[in-house]
């Protein structure tokens, strides 16, 4: 008898548990809606559950019933900047969501650049510029930040995990908190730095997502589904054929794990730094890289910006990163798509360079220009053409308004020139208002130029606004 009513118990307390509403981590007190938008709001609930929705700027309760497999979600119209509001969910149990505002919402992602924390946590994450002064006056009530674990899954989650301990970063909390000197140290510090310029330039609540993880190839971070239409075969069966481990960097399971769970969170765009490991096959990331663009996009449901960060100078020994730089700088052919260039502020011995500060910055500038409608200077100089002239070769240049300068006002550097057999010789080159003639005495008919075309070539190039050109050449990319 004794043992029957402790099964009875237990199944009673199961079932009470099942029955219990039940949100998503990355819905909770303190975190942002995107504002002015229809934002979603769903979890889980015993199947055929009645669940009512209040939030304190909502003219009347939204109802909604869990389906046969206990799940449920509701479509929420968010009002302008600010708050806090208070929402609270009822069905058989209340759950309250305090301290919500609205405001922006971005998610970064991406590899060891983008995790890089402001403070030393290991070897190879070993803090910032100023670290210790970033975090000091790191006081910002109105910016929210919410960190995924890092968590390899084998198949696509619905909720994010607390993951595991890598290069030091813990795991994480998976909640979302308002920006102290307590909470931020060991925040994704790129990201960090973004969401300050956001906010100090718009006077809005900003949330960011931190959801990235060191070492990580792009093929991790994209869904199997899309890794097959680019018939990456052996790549998906390798990871098919892995048993489940949390910590395994392989195709498609960062994905699963720390971005599939956060699709239904309406966000206004993406933040992107990764690439390093990728330099060696840097012939398929063109593709693959917008194939994974356009992948998050149709997962979301929607178009939202991706902003991305150019690889910075690395000696990656007898690899030729300019390739990698090259195939990012092409993706700019994707809509809604920008690129932050690193050139003048990397480090060719240190594969984390420290100035992550500007890094945030120079992404939140595409930002300000494409969706806020600020007056701002946003790219370096980008190539857009090439013409030629007698012994010399004219470049012309996208985003050189007012003219091109060089950082430290000596002429152009790292420039490279070539007949029809490009058998490349060093150049030299003036500046002309908005343009770059180069030449050479060697090659007295010029076909082509490159630009900074090493892993380890920092040169000086930039516009009046001191944004450093893109890496470039103009012979046939496809090789």
């Amino acid at each position: 008898m004794t043992k029957h009513l402790l099964l009875a118990t237990l199944l009673l307390s199961g079932s009470l548990a099942r029955a219990e509403i039940r949100l998503p981590k990355i819905l909770g007190s303190h975190m942002v809606l995107q504002r002015d938008s229809e934002v979603s709001l769903w979890g889980w609930a015993a199947p055929g559950e009645k669940i009512q929705i209040r939030g304190d700027w909502l003219a009347a309760t939204v109802s909604t019933t869990a389906d046969k497999n206990g799940s449920w979600r509701v479509l929420l119209k968010t009002g302008g900047a600010g708050g806090p509001h208070h929402l609270t969910i009822v069905g058989n149990n209340r759950i309250e969501l305090r301290d919500v505002l609205f405001g922006e919402v971005w998610l970064a992602s991406g590899q060891s650049n983008m995790e890089m924390p402001l403070v030393k946590v290991s070897g190879a994450y070993t803090g910032i510029k100023e670290a210790a002064t970033e975090v000091t006056n790191a006081n910002h009530p109105r910016i929210r930040l919410f960190q995924v674990g890092n968590f390899s899954s084998k198949i696509p989650l619905e909720d994010v995990e607390t993951g595991i301990t890598m290069y030091g970063i813990p795991p994480a909390d998976c909640r979302w908190q308002a920006c102290t000197p307590a909470g931020i140290p060991t925040f994704a510090s790129t990201a960090y730095f973004f969401a300050r310029t956001l906010q100090t330039k718009l006077q809005v609540p900003i949330g960011i997502i931190d959801s990235s993880w060191g070492g990580t190839s792009a093929e991790a971070w994209t869904p199997a589904s899309a890794l097959r239409r680019l018939e990456y075969r052996e790549a998906l069966q390798a990871a098919a054929d892995h048993p489940q481990q949390a910590n395994q960097k392989i195709p498609s399971r960062l994905y699963n794990g720390m971005i599939h769970p956060l699709r239904n969170m309406r966000i206004k765009g993406v933040i992107w730094y990764q690439g390093e490991s990728n330099v060696g096959r840097a012939n398929q990331y063109r593709q693959l890289f917008s194939t994974l663009i356009e992948s998050w996009r149709t997962v979301f449901g929607y178009d939202f910006p991706f902003y991305f960060v150019q690889l910075a100078p690395y000696d990656y020994g007898n690899q030729n990163s300019a390739y990698l730089r090259e195939a990012q700088l092409k993706t700019l052919t994707t809509p809604q798509t920008g690129m932050a260039v690193t050139m003048d502020i990397g480090n060719v011995r240190d594969i984390h360079p420290k100035n992550k500060q500007e890094v945030g910055r120079r992404l939140a500038l595409w930002a300000l220009a494409r969706d806020y409608n600020q007056d701002v200077i946003y790219s370096g100089p980008l190539y857009r053409s090439q013409r030629r002239e007698a012994g010399q070769l004219r470049i012309l240049f996208d985003h050189a308004r007012g003219g091109l300068t060089t950082i430290d006002g000596q002429p152009p550097t790292h420039l490279e020139i070539a007949g029809n057999d490009l058998v490349f010789h060093p150049a030299t080159a003036h500046i002309e208002g908005e343009e770059l003639v180069v030449s050479s005495p060697r090659v007295l008919q010029p076909a082509a130029v490159r630009y900074g075309f090493t892993s380890t070539a920092a040169p000086n190039l930039r516009n009046r606004a001191g944004l450093p050109a893109s890496s470039f050449r103009t012979d046939d990319s496809s090789k």
